[in-house]
C-alpha cells in the first residue's frame, strides 16, 4: 500500500502544478480557436473561394468511384468518393491554426529576448577612494 500512496501522492502533486492548469486552459482554447478557424475557412474564406470558381461549392469537390445503388426507393449501395475539396478546406484551415501559432509563439520569444537584454547592468567599478578605504578596513581587520 506504501507504493499507491507514494504514487497517489505524487500524482496529485503533478495535478496541482500550475503548468497542469496552463496546459488544461491551453487545450480549451486552442479547442475554441479551432472552431473559430473552421468557420473562418468555412464560412468566408470559402464561399470566397467558390465565387472566384464560378460558384462551384469548394467543400464539395469530388471524385467519385462508385454511384450509389438505389432499387425501389432505397439505398442498398452507398456512393463511394474522394471528397478533396474538404480535404483542401481541412489543410487551410490546419495552416491558419499554424500561422496563429507561429505568430502567438513568435511574440513570446520576442518578449523574452527583451528580457533577457534588459538585465540589470553590472555593478559600477569602485572609485579609487572606495578601493583604498576597503584596503584599510581589511588591514585593520587583520590586524586585530
Amino acid at each position: 500500500m506504501a507504493k499507491n500512496s507514494g504514487f497517489v501522492a505524487e500524482f496529485k502533486q503533478f495535478i496541482a502544478r500550475g503548468n497542469v492548469l496552463d496546459m488544461a486552459v491551453g487545450v480549451i482554447i486552442g479547442g475554441a480557436f479551432g472552431k473559430i478557424s473552421t468557420s473562418l475557412v468555412n464560412d468566408i474564406i470559402m464561399p470566397a473561394v467558390s465565387m472566384l470558381t464560378g460558384g462551384v461549392d469548394f467543400s464539395q469537390w469530388k471524385i467519385v468511384l462508385k454511384q450509389a445503388v438505389v432499387e425501389n426507393g432505397e439505398e442498398i449501395a452507398a456512393a463511394v468518393s474522394i471528397n478533396y475539396g474538404s480535404f483542401l478546406s481541412t489543410i487551410l484551415d490546419f495552416l491558419i491554426i499554424a500561422f496563429a501559432v507561429f505568430c502567438l509563439i513568435r511574440a513570446i520569444n520576442k518578449f523574452h529576448r527583451k528580457k533577457e537584454e534588459a538585465a540589470p547592468p553590472a555593478p559600477p567599478e569602485p572609485s579609487a577612494e572606495e578601493k583604498l578605504l576597503t584596503e584599510i578596513r581589511d588591514l585593520l581587520k587583520a590586524s586585530r
